[in-house]
């Protein structure tokens, strides 16, 4: 899947609408963005998440409001959704075109400003370029995790986030490299040091056993992965399984961490909000 090559020019909102439905024609879910280049909100029936559906838009597939709601889960390749009354008062007001790279299998590097520029002509193979306002954004074949701030100056927008359409771009579609990919990947928190008393009677940890601890975080990594729904609360429930099975008396290394972190980061979950989860978890058990 490419972009379209032949878009018409952008004059008002009547120009939005046709230059969506012609990004729709060929494969490329869009939605449209009020000032600020934002999304529109969340309609009355889906405002603060009535609707149950997306909540803060970090579940994957499409939004199932008839309205332009939940951001980048909002984008359609649908003529009938996009050119329907309920989306026009959107279309009217609408300052510009977004797309949801991951749906054609996109990654977009936005860079935000020439030393961005500078930084990933050094460091990143050459591939499809469109000009932005500020910079630039790099697109590649393939997907990944969106995150933003992963350097100075420098966002990527795939899975679950959305770009702005500023058109078809020059140069050759090269394949989304591992230096993309590694940006990121942070390294988590590593582990605070827990003051904990010595076992009854001065005897070893039984936690300390290699085994039994191998074997508790490969359980946890399991039952991450494996969740079909629910993944932040999969995520939550499981750091506090193992932080209260293993997490007071120093068996638990930032290596432990980081693979469950890893576990999580496969299921959409940034950084972040993992160690927002560890840190909830920690906080729970009095740790």
């Amino acid at each position: 899947m490419t972009h379209p090559t032949t878009i018409p020019r952008d004059h008002g909102c009547g120009a939005h609408l046709t230059t969506a439905l012609t990004l729709a024609a060929g494969g490329v879910p869009v939605l449209p963005l009020r000032i600020h280049k934002a999304p529109f909100g969340n309609c009355p029936a889906c405002a603060k998440n009535a609707c149950g559906g997306r909540p803060n838009m970090k579940q994957a597939g499409p939004c199932t409001c008839p309205r332009p709601c939940h951001a980048w889960a909002a984008a359609s390749t649908d003529p009938n959704v996009i050119a329907s009354p309920a989306w026009a008062h959107a279309w009217r007001n609408a300052t510009a075109i977004a797309y949801h790279p991951g749906g054609v299998r996109l990654t977009v590097v936005d860079l935000d400003n020439a030393d961005a520029i500078t930084w990933a002509t050094q460091h990143l193979p050459p591939t499809r370029t469109v000009p932005t306002t500020r910079g630039q954004h790099w697109i590649y074949a393939g997907t990944m995790s969106s995150a933003n701030g992963v350097r100075p100056g420098v966002d990527i927008k795939s899975r679950m986030a959305y770009a702005r359409w500023l058109g078809p771009g020059t140069g050759r579609l090269s394949a989304l490299p591992d230096a993309v990919r590694a940006l990121a990947v942070k390294k988590p928190m590593p582990l605070r040091p827990v003051s904990v008393a010595a076992p009854v009677g001065g005897g070893t940890c039984p936690h300390r056993t290699p085994v039994f601890l191998e074997r508790g975080i490969a359980m946890a990594e399991q039952q991450i992965t494996g969740a079909a729904g629910g993944v932040h609360a999969t995520v939550y429930r499981t750091f506090l399984a193992v932080l209260s099975t293993h997490g007071r008396c120093g068996c638990l290394t930032e290596t432990h961490m980081q693979r469950l972190f890893a576990a999580a980061q496969t299921k959409g979950e940034t950084v972040r909000h993992c160690t927002d989860a560890w840190d909830n978890a920690r906080t729970a058990l009095g740790m």
